[in-house]
């Protein structure tokens, strides 16, 4: 047997052997036949997952057959007032059916994600939560090979139920709001509305800048390719380029649709170098809560997801006996400006 600095994971059998993570799972647990997988693919699994040292926790499956009280969730991180709104939803629920809940953090890195996984396989939870998921077809092979059930939160996943906010709709809302309480400028290029933050191809963000889109267009204003910055989530490139689309309008936009809390602290970081007035002719909104923007110098329009339903909802699907791969979309709720909203925990969003 080789000699290995760390321990070798069920991922690192199937890339050695050019496997599935889920056809390895079943030539290792005896269920290959069941998945008409050939005898030479089995040795083969078999012969390196000897090499690379790699041994079945049969302590685990065997516990997957009884409950161990335990309940898992993931989330991408802690310091973000969604995920951590949602963590602490998660755990009431958890607590009032006499559950012990048990979060981690993956850093949205999918390696620490999977390692997250098969720790808590190891530790036999009834089931997982995962949000914002990363890598989600490889958490559906790990928990289906442990024949674990789970649900993925804020992101859909394949093989499993999701829920998920409704993020169309909430962008469209918003969108509607900013076009509604616009000032209208002179100025062509400063009398239009423009979206910043994100990255356009994740499905949160897409689904957004389809909505921004569609409200425009139907407004017979369709917005051109300068209209959408998508630009990330680090504040300082939001930053960065809210002073830049600055300097190019001459001043402020007529409306600016902020993608999320992290970049709008990127905004803020150039607004609070503008001169008085500077807002009197534009609007703002964000795709996020934080009830601190009612003590802000400029009406913030904000869309607060409903972080204690999605988990609410998620908790539904995963103890309905036969839930099928189903997306259900919990519609978020758009905060006026000055309000400090009450949420299900107190005033906290």
């Amino acid at each position: 047997m080789t000699t290995h600095s760390r321990k070798a994971t069920i991922f690192d059998i199937a890339k050695l052997a050019g496997a599935s993570p889920s056809t390895v799972s079943a030539a290792l647990s005896g269920a290959w036949k069941s998945r008409r997988i050939s005898e030479t693919t089995v040795e083969l699994i078999r012969r390196i997952a000897d090499e690379q040292g790699y041994s079945t926790n049969m302590q685990a499956r065997g516990l997957r057959q009884a409950r161990s009280g335990l309940v898992g969730m993931i989330i991408p991180v802690h310091d973000n007032r969604y995920f951590s709104s949602m963590s602490q939803s998660f755990e009431t629920f958890a607590r009032d059916r006499g559950l012990v809940p048990v979060i981690a953090s993956s850093m949205r890195d999918p390696d620490e994600e999977r390692r997250i996984v098969q720790t808590l396989i190891s530790y036999a939870v009834d089931y997982i939560f995962v949000a914002g998921a990363t890598d989600p077809a490889a958490i559906t092979d790990l928990c289906n090979a442990a024949n674990l059930r789970h649900v993925f939160v804020d992101l859909p996943g394949p093989g499993a139920p999701s829920v998920i906010s409704d993020n169309y709709h909430g962008a469209k809302v918003l969108t509607q709001t900013l076009l509604d309480a616009q000032a209208h400028s002179a100025d062509p290029a400063r009398d239009r509305l423009f979206f910043i933050g994100g990255v356009a191809t994740d499905y949160a963000t897409s689904r957004r800048i389809e909505g921004f889109r569609d409200v425009l267009t139907a407004a017979g204003l369709p917005p051109g390719a300068d209209q959408i910055i998508a630009c990330g989530y680090p504040p300082r490139r939001a930053m960065q380029e809210v002073a830049a689309l600055c300097d190019r309008l001459g001043g402020l936009p007529a409306g600016l649709f902020v993608n999320s809390l992290t970049a709008f602290e990127g905004v803020l970081g150039h607004f609070v170098h503008l001169p008085p007035g500077s807002f009197d002719t534009s609007v703002i909104g964000c795709y996020d809560y934080d009830p601190f923007a009612a003590y802000l110098q400029f009406p913030v329009h904000m869309i607060r997801q409903d972080s204690h339903r999605l988990i609410a909802e998620a908790y539904r699907l995963i103890e309905t006996p036969h839930p099928g791969i189903t997306v259900k979309e919990v519609e978020p709720e758009l905060i006026p400006p000055r309000t400090i909203y009450a949420g299900p925990f107190g005033e906290h969003g």
